[in-house]
């Protein structure tokens, strides 16, 4: 079996297994130990796979962490495990201590559901404050399953890992300041779009004037990329299918007989997707992208708004926008789907509501 098809198998098993697990101790057993055997460890082997390692800290004798894997008798990555059901944030100054007391290049903090992968990039001996990979094992991307494979006992090296985590500590950073940008563009990142098409003197005033017409012309060329994709893929290499010609509506269930196609197709709502509707679900996306992974909020389209969801779970709705030439609403869901509705000048005052948006997304984390 491909290694691609492994995790595909064991996705669908931290799945099935995720709602009945209740403690630590039930997550390694269930969900760790079984993650590291498919990577080709052996768990059972204490000479390899070494469960309470002791690593020293200072005056403090006896600190445990709960794995350490060995390769020539000296542990090279160490294994910090939380229940599924705790939130990794907290925990990662645990394994920052236990890292700098061992010879171990690499370590991992998990809940069995995130991985997290860190090594010393920015000072030798010190564990580097953000890890360089991130998976959710629930949506692995396909970029990350080469990275993930690397950690596999049969190919592991060190200097080889140790490479690639550079490349992708900055890629990640890359993408944290495009989103900055897309969100809120600074001053010199205006100021270097200017230097092609403006020759007056870029004052303060006249960035301020540019600023939400490069976070617009950003947003734009995002949602038309994206669109010419998702047509060239609907429509072929001739890209002649339009998005909104097949964007699935929600029409009645009724008989679908030969004799009633032409007044069903009458009773069919007209749904399009507009490009201030798609630039308001990227302003969003982008907004709640430290709260949940991007991939994870997606949108549904319907006549009368576009509903912001999460995982295109319509019983997950983060908000939902009414967006009209005669005006533009916002509406937040409370802890019991109650509506509360607020008024938009222009869709980028969508940022003023970003701790509602981000407060209903933890909701369903």
């Amino acid at each position: 079996m491909d290694f691609i098809d492994q995790l595909k198998q064991f996705s669908k098993r931290v799945e099935s297994l995720k709602g009945t697990i209740q403690t630590e101790e039930a997550t390694k057993t269930a969900l760790i130990m079984p993650f590291f055997s498919m990577l080709g460890y052996d768990v059972f082997n204490p000479q390899e796979f070494i469960p309470e390692f002791t690593a020293d800290v200072g005056i403090k004798k006896g600190e445990k962490v709960d794995y350490a894997i060995v390769k020539d008798g000296q542990p090279v990555i160490l294994v910090e495990c939380k229940s599924i059901n705790e939130n990794l944030d907290r925990h990662d100054s645990q394994l920052f201590r236990y890292f700098g007391t061992t010879s171990a290049k690499f370590a991992i903090l998990t809940n069995g559901q995130y991985y997290r992968f860190y090594t010393d990039l920015d000072n030798a001996n010190k564990m580097d404050e953000d890890p360089f990979l991130t998976i959710n094992i629930l949506d692995i991307r396909d970029n990350q399953v080469p990275e993930l494979k690397k950690f596999c006992k049969s190919v592991f090296d060190i200097d080889s890992i140790f490479s690639t985590a550079s490349e992708l500590k900055y890629v990640h950073e890359f993408k944290d300041v495009f989103t900055q940008q897309l969100n809120d563009p600074s001053d010199d990142f205006i100021r270097f779009f200017l230097q092609g098409c403006y020759s007056g003197q870029k004052t303060q005033s006249v960035l301020e004037k540019f600023r939400p017409v490069l976070r617009k012309a950003l947003n734009d060329y995002i949602s038309e990329t994206m669109n010419d994709k998702i047509k060239t893929a609907l429509g072929g290499s001739g890209g002649s299918v339009s998005v909104q010609e097949v964007k699935p509506a929600e029409a009645p269930a009724e008989d679908s007989s030969p004799n009633n196609t032409a007044e069903s197709e009458k009773r069919v709502p007209n749904i399009v997707t507009t490009e201030e509707e798609l630039e308001a679900y990227f302003i969003v996306k982008n907004m709640l992208s430290d709260v949940a992974d991007i991939h994870d909020i997606t949108y549904k389209d319907t006549e009368s708004y576009i509903n912001i969801l999460y995982k295109a779970n319509t019983r997950k709705w983060i908000c939902r926008l009414r967006l009209t030439d005669s005006g533009k609403v916002l509406i937040i869901p409370d802890e019991n789907k109650k509506e509360t509705k607020y008024q938009l000048q222009d869709i980028y005052d969508l940022q003023q509501y970003k701790d509602q948006l981000s407060e209903v997304l933890q909701r369903y984390l």
